[in-house]
């Protein structure tokens, strides 16, 4: 009999509220307190696990290669919460990430470290665009924009809009339309655009990043929760 595929196999987590997912990288004094506050249930991707301990928070779950935890369990944390996976073909955020199913995942500790974890993070935000994560850096958040996105801006908020992959688009309420662009790497890239008002994005496929100031991670929770809200009742 063949085993079943990894795609076959349950989630570890699954909450009906938002999670925050707690790396190992860099974490701003503020970072794990802001986004529990937007989601509450706790989670941790390997060597995050010592900072939510440092913090004063344990972790519903540790998930990853457990490479970064060391010898032993962390203090304060129980067998059943440790979920190791042996394979080394993904990073411990890509790990954690696909076994987490909730309406939404903010992740801290990802952002502001080794530019090589940055880009494979970035990487699977594109890779995971069917789970809805925010990352949350010390100046911007970043996420994957969904097919259709709504987001309450104020005037003169910066946007910018970076493709992994050449896509096309439309918007409404940026100083600079996307309308009729090919957006690329490599080739245009809509960095440092403005808002004119509140603003509406329709992409024509996966590989979007937006990149939003970290003082809209309000205005960045509510639009990715509608639109995940509308795509439901479609």
């Amino acid at each position: 009999m063949n085993e079943p595929s990894q795609a076959a196999q349950p989630v570890i987590v699954t909450s009906a509220q938002p999670v925050t997912l707690i790396g190992g990288g860099p974490l701003g004094h503020e970072d794990l307190r802001l986004a529990l506050a937007h989601a509450p249930l706790l989670v941790a991707a390997d060597g995050g696990a010592h900072a939510a301990l440092a913090a004063g928070h344990v972790p519903e779950a540790v998930i990853g290669d457990l490479d970064s935890v060391g010898t032993g369990l962390p203090r304060g944390i129980t067998p059943e919460r440790m979920h190791r996976i042996a394979e080394q073909d993904s990073t411990d955020f890509d790990k954690a990430l696909r076994n987490i199913d909730a309406p939404l995942v903010i992740g801290v500790g990802f952002c502001g470290g080794r530019l090589d974890h940055q880009f494979a993070a970035f990487s699977t935000l594109l890779e995971q665009a069917a789970r809805p994560c925010i990352l949350l850096g010390s100046t911007d958040i970043v996420f994957h924009a969904p097919p259709a996105l709504q987001l309450d801006l104020v005037p003169d908020t910066r946007v910018s809009l970076m493709p992994l992959v050449p896509l096309g688009g439309r918007s409404r309420g940026l100083r600079w339309p996307i309308d009729g662009l090919r957006l690329a790497p490599g080739g245009r890239l809509g960095t440092s655009n403005r808002a004119t008002g509140p603003v509406t994005l329709d992409i024509d496929g996966e590989g979007m990043l937006v990149v939003l100031p970290r003082a809209e991670l309000g205005a960045a929770v509510a639009g990715l929760a509608a639109a995940r809200d509308a795509g439901r009742q479609r």
